[in-house]
């Protein structure tokens, strides 16, 4: 029978490091891992370092060669497998045969966008040039009465994407037929529209509840392409729109595994061919050298994408992905960029007072929140995002605005928060909440924000979570700079795309001297030397104030273990191994 150092990660401090310079302990692997990833090399022949991220992932014996190299074909799911799907399918095509008025109601993110875009993109196939509709936030998110009964006077067929499962008023005073492809979690009844789509129903029987709302509209739109071929031989090439998918499944934080995964493999393999003149322009303006990978979407393209939602420009990001030429997409592009810079400016000055708040309350409470006046509700979900990954633990982040406040949430430590917003809900805490498990939004009255900030922390309190600590780092094996070549990280990007339920690899450097430390106004560069002949170049992106900036320059000289992912540096196209530290400590 395993014990428990067996079962999850070692409870040994690896390389000894108890507290590192960013206050964390260090865990290794467990006993059960290493021997799983000893049984796939001999079993396989892969690369050490390759078979441990395996092991890690957890991926079967025998399963190795399937999983490196996913197949949408062999993961893709029969799409009539969803409640109300077959009937919503058959409405889009009827509307489309009889030419009539279709209007697609979207959210503000990137995954309303994309869902947005690839209906938008199958329409215009056929010539049809649908309504788009996404509302400000200040609208709040959702469908909204007045919205849904104006598209209503023009429109016979309203579709909701990435939203409208609990938009229960709204949709019954449409008119027209609505559809609905959502996939946040449900309540325990639906709106009156004539479809949802959701495999987040609670009377959903499928094992689909894992994709974002775009993987659900690409779905969609095999069943519908499925109806259509009887009408029209030649449908539009769905698999060419998959790099939206990919887009909103990274940037949504779904788990990146089973059909996900291969959504956003064969995704990243489209946007390689540079043919979304949106997304191609967002790459150039990012300044990307090479295809992006999921690291490249999650925090160059999907931010600026989400800067027209947060601040007050909404369309942008549809019309973006929507693109038909390279001038318009530069220009819109440009305009996202711009709102991109202007909103890490309000982050920045509001995080600063949301982390003070949340450190007298005290970083190891069972929530992380903070609430401020004036809080554009754009921000706060950056702003939990950032309280999160400081404490380690679940966060909100509240705007104040007169007697109502409105905020986000994200989860940690595998805390389903979405579940815990909606039981607040229910309970009568919140005036509106819901989202998914790593993601929420909400609102509360404001002189009951302490006592449902209270009750959500208690309700998060009572979930089980893995032992492994909130501030626990952890490290997949140690690599020496000679073996950290080019080679072994593309072979271990194979074990890829890396994200939500599925982390990238983090590898340990021991003892090795700093031969040179040179700060810039956002990073920290390192030369390391471990005494035996290996180099490699190292780049911690640092804050103003983060323990690693401060801790860093002091090390010239010295020798250290780092922490970190290994990545390929592409500068003026020479393609060297470098370590984009996490953290540091002293041996």
């Amino acid at each position: 029978m395993l014990n428990e150092t067996e079962r999850g990660l070692s409870r040994r401090a690896y390389l000894g490091v108890e507290q590192s310079a960013t206050g964390r302990r260090w865990v290794g692997p467990s006993l059960l891992e290493d021997r799983h990833a000893l049984a796939i090399a001999q079993n396989t022949g892969l690369p050490d370092i390759l078979c441990r991220v395996l092991a890690r992932l957890g991926v079967p014996l025998g399963a190795e060669q399937k999983f490196l190299e996913p197949k949408l074909r062999d993961l893709m799911t029969d799409p009539s497998e969803l409640s109300d799907m077959d009937a919503a399918s058959r409405r889009f095509v009827s509307a489309v045969l009889q030419k009539q008025k279709i209007a697609i109601f979207a959210d503000y993110d990137v995954d309303g966008a994309s869902s947005a875009a690839l209906l938008n993109l199958w329409l215009r196939e056929y010539g049809i040039e649908p309504s788009i509709y996404v509302p400000d936030r200040v609208e709040g998110y959702g469908p909204n009465v007045r919205a849904m009964e104006s598209l209503s006077k023009s429109h016979q067929l309203i579709v909701c994407v990435d939203c409208g499962t609990s938009a229960f008023e709204p949709i019954a005073a449409a008119s027209a037929d609505v559809i609905v492809l959502d996939h946040h979690r449900g309540l325990d009844r639906l709106p009156p529209a004539f479809a949802v789509v959701n495999p987040n129903r609670q009377d959903e029987i499928s094992d689909l509840g894992h994709l974002c709302a775009a993987g659900g509209v690409f779905l969609f739109l095999v069943a519908v392409n499925r109806i259509m071929k009887a009408e029209k031989p030649h449908t539009p090439d769905l698999m060419q729109m998959l790099d939206l998918v990919s887009l909103a499944t990274v940037a949504d934080v779904v788990p990146l595994t089973g059909l996900n995964r291969a959504f956003v493999r064969q995704g990243l393999a489209v946007m390689s061919n540079r043919r979304r003149h949106g997304l191609t322009a967002l790459a150039d303006l990012a300044g990307l050298a090479a295809p992006p990978d999921s690291m490249d979407l999650g925090f160059q393209i999907a931010p600026r994408i989400n800067a027209g939602g947060r601040l007050g420009q909404s369309h942008l990001g549809t019309k973006l992905l929507c693109a038909e030429d390279r001038d318009s997409a530069k220009a819109i592009a440009q305009e996202l960029d711009a709102l991109n810079m202007r909103r890490r400016e309000l982050v920045s000055s509001v995080s600063e007072e949301a982390l003070r708040q949340a450190e007298q309350r005290g970083l190891d409470a069972p929530l992380v929140w903070a609430a401020g006046k004036g809080w554009h509700p754009g921000i706060v979900g950056i702003v939990a995002a950032n309280l999160a990954e400081t404490a380690g633990r679940p966060a909100v982040a509240v705007g104040l605005d007169g007697a109502i406040g409105r905020g986000s949430g994200r989860s940690a430590m595998d805390v389903d928060i979405g579940f815990a917003v909606e039981k607040c809900l229910r309970e009568g805490h919140f005036v509106k909440g819901g989202g998914h498990r790593m993601a929420v939004g909400l609102e509360v009255e404001s002189n009951k924000l302490e006592s449902a900030m209270e009750r959500l922390g208690e309700i998060i309190d009572s979930q089980e979570t893995p032992s492994v600590g909130p501030r626990d780092l952890r490290i997949d094996a140690t690599i020496s700079p000679n073996s950290a070549t080019v080679e072994v990280i593309e072979s271990v990007a194979r074990a890829g795309p890396f994200g939500a339920k599925a982390p990238q690899p983090r590898w340990a450097l021991a003892d090795q001297r700093v031969a040179f430390c040179k700060v810039g106004e956002k990073h920290v560069s390192l030369a390391l030397e471990d005494g035996i002949g290996g180099k490699i170049k190292a780049v911690a992106f640092t804050k103003s104030g983060s323990p690693l900036r401060s801790v860093l320059p002091d090390l010239q000289g010295k020798t250290v273990h780092l922490a970190g992912t290994l990545m390929i540096d592409n500068y003026k196209g020479r393609r060297k191994p470098m370590l984009k530290i996490e953290d540091a400590a002293m041996p």
